[in-house]
């Protein structure tokens, strides 16, 4: 496991769980959003986006958060595991709800506490119907890669917890109700 990428819908925590990923694997880690978004909140280039991105996968080791649904197949390519947070629609748009107004390293600027973007809360209610049937079917083309889907939140924070304490600044859940979940993950198949 050397070179990873996280995906899942808006609101899942993939920053979350990359960041702790990160501490516990001491691999370097790329946030997309902070390749293709400038500190005023606009977007660079596309050309200038696809270019970072590359260079970040030329290299040996890295986890790279973010879906990206344009640089979703090279990143596939490339990597070796996929953390697939395959979380209800609801649950993701609580967790906008809940980092606005907070600082983010994944982020180069602070979304305003009271902001809305329409569009943006659209894409989170259509991404189960829109975007996560391309992401299966282009995991289930590729059955060389380690793939690990999370349904909740307790069962990424269980995987997390088995190589040790997940450290306080983490985020992550201890709630009794992640007591019950499964923790012996193994390679899924996304067929």
């Amino acid at each position: 496991m050397k070179r990873i990428i996280v995906i899942g819908c808006p609101g899942s925590g993939k920053s979350t769980f990359s960041r702790e990923l990160h501490r516990l694997t001491g691999l370097p880690l790329t946030h997309l959003d902070n390749l293709n978004w400038n500190p005023d909140g606009t977007t660079v280039d596309k050309e200038v986006f696809r270019r970072r991105l590359f260079e970040v996968l030329r290299e040996n080791e890295w986890i790279i958060d973010g879906n990206y649904g344009s640089t979703m197949e090279p990143r596939v390519l490339a990597c070796d595991t996929v953390f697939f947070l395959d979380y209800p629609t609801d649950v993701c748009l609580q967790g906008v709800r809940d980092r606005k107004g907070k600082p983010r390293s994944d982020m180069p600027w602070k979304e305003a506490d009271g902001e809305t973007d329409a569009a943006f809360t659209d894409f989170i209610r259509s991404f189960a119907s829109e975007s996560r049937p391309g992401i299966l079917e282009l995991l289930k083309n590729h059955p060389e890669k380690t793939v690990f889907t999370f349904t909740n939140r307790c069962e990424a924070d269980a995987y997390l917890k088995q190589y040790g304490e997940p450290s306080a600044a983490g985020g992550l859940t201890s709630s009794d109700a992640c007591d019950t979940i499964q923790t012996d993950f193994r390679k899924e198949d996304p067929r």
